[in-house]
């Protein structure tokens, strides 16, 4: 059994608001907003181990705000690697889980484009979000 996250309100917030942003950016770049929001969202909601509870607790603590795709990304890439940082500091499995629910659930979005393949915008986007997940 694994040790539980110690985790503060703020903690959870930004793991959140990390997850639901790498979303938001995929679905910015996606051919088909809808059913790529849809797709990620499930992915995530999906997510098991302490991860998986803290991503599918009701709350309203998610603050992702912006006009444009690159004021979405100012938040959500420094987001992701401060949620893999702190699951880091407590449990490197949840850190790594974390990781791992992101990219499902991104490679799950990407898959709803109209070729079943991503695009390079959307290829580009992921890479962005897999260079902040691994830069903690």
């Amino acid at each position: 059994m694994s040790a539980t996250l110690a985790l503060t309100d703020q903690d959870k917030a930004t793991i959140r608001s990390a997850a639901y942003g790498a979303i938001s950016l995929l679905v910015a770049a996606s051919d088909k907003p809808h059913k790529a929001a849809t797709a990620g969202s499930l992915a995530l909601g999906s997510a098991t181990g302490q991860v998986g509870h803290v991503l599918n607790a009701k709350s309203r603590d998610i603050h992702l705000t912006g006009k444009t795709v690159a004021e979405l990304a100012d938040q959500v890439l420094p987001a992701l690697t401060a949620a893999v940082t702190l699951l880091e500091q407590q449990n490197p499995a949840e850190a790594d889980n974390f990781r791992s629910t992101i990219l499902v659930a991104l490679e799950a979005a990407a898959a709803t484009s109209r070729t079943g393949q991503p695009g390079p915008v959307v290829a580009e986007m992921i890479r962005k979000v897999t260079v902040a997940l691994r830069a903690a």
